[in-house]
């Protein structure tokens, strides 16, 4: 009777309750668990539907947001996407501010990102005028320092650089030295090199002017001994094989002058070994004119010689020009003058004393 359906309505609503209870347990484990795959799916009506639309609209949005931190995370973290931002409709309270606050770290990380890609970008395409200027914190405001530090030491550096090379290429300015604070590793070995090679550069060129300032005083004495190698080196072989030739050219042409024109030592030549061009043609134009000198002297003498021993038969007839050619004329002259004096005397002696013709 009545109790009999009374009891079979009580039975019938605890089995509806306890599938319903059941089923939104499942899905909130589920949900729990990390799995978002389940939804309610137990009719029901009144509250309970409530319930279950509420708890399926938390799964939905729940899915929602985790597919869209998961593509935020793979964009971002895998496929360094940057710029991207979770849409998440709907949500309120915790999941909009866990949304927001995932959005906002995707849009720090993006500005850092491209400020510091934008700088060392530059850096690349040699710009040191540009520096990190993104909020930051943690990690990455230590990689913010570290890189605005770099680009600060790799200005320095190009300032000095720059410095040297026109003080040294470009102004003759010798002596000077790249000045890099904090600088470590392969920057301050560049230094140091730039430094060496400025510093070698200065050497080779002070003494090689040292040298030639001298030679250009008349001092061949000096040689250049700083150490060189490739061209400087061939440029300091020629430079002291010029001095050397210069040093020979000029002792030969010294002894050839004191034997001809101090000693009266005829028939020298100047010998130097190795020379060419207008060395050589000096050197020939010495020895032409020592021994055209040598060649008339002697002739000269030759003739005066037979004057002195009474022979008027000779003359001088080797070429000459100026003062010399004077000379020469004056010497046949007098021997002219000489022999037409010995004629006439022999002549009135031979007539006087010989054939006794008066009046002569």
């Amino acid at each position: 009777g009545t109790w009999k359906d009374l009891t079979d309505s009580v039975n019938t609503a605890f089995r509806n309750l306890t599938g319903q209870v059941r089923n939104i347990a499942q899905v909130t484990t589920a949900v729990a668990n990390g799995d978002l795959s389940q939804k309610v799916t137990v009719d029901v009506s009144g509250e309970m539907l409530k319930l279950k639309n509420t708890v399926n609209t938390m799964v939905d949005q729940l899915s929602s947001f985790a597919d869209q931190v998961t593509r935020m995370a793979r964009d971002v973290g895998t496929e360094g996407r940057l710029g991207g931002q979770a849409r998440v409709d709907g949500v309120s309270g915790t999941w909009k501010e866990l949304t927001d606050s995932v959005n906002l770290m995707a849009n720090n990380l993006t500005m850092q990102v491209r400020n510091i890609s934008q700088v060392t970008t530059a850096v690349a395409r040699g710009d040191l005028s540009q520096k990190i200027g993104v909020d930051a914190r943690g990690e990455i405001l230590e990689l913010k320092n570290t890189i605005n530090t770099m680009v600060d030491q790799l200005s320095a550096f190009a300032d000095q650089v720059t410095r040297v090379a026109r003080d040294v290429g470009t102004e003759g300015r010798l002596g000077g030295q790249a000045q890099v604070p904090g600088v470590a590793g392969v920057w301050r070995d560049l230094t140091e090199s730039v430094n060496g090679m400025a510093g070698n550069l200065t050497g080779q060129v002070r003494n090689i002017a040292q040298v030639a300032t001298a030679v250009a005083r008349g001092d061949l004495s000096q040689k250049i001994t700083v150490d060189a190698r490739g061209e400087i080196l061939e440029l300091k072989n020629t430079l002291n094989t010029m001095v050397d030739q210069l040093s020979s050219f000029a002792q030969e042409v010294t002894r050839v002058a004191r034997e001809v024109g101090t000693e009266g030592i005829l028939g020298g030549q100047a010998e130097v070994q190795g020379v060419s061009g207008t060395w050589k043609d000096l050197t020939q134009s010495v020895n032409f004119m020592a021994n055209n000198l040598t060649i008339q002297v002697r002739n000269i003498a030759e003739v005066t010689t037979a004057v002195a021993k009474g022979d008027l038969s000779k003359k001088i007839t080797v070429d000459a020009k100026g003062e010399i050619l004077e000379l020469v004329t004056t010497v046949n002259t007098m021997v002219d003058q000489l022999s037409s004096f010995a004629e006439q005397v022999t002549r009135v002696a031979r007539e006087v004393g010989t054939e006794g013709i008066l009046g002569g």
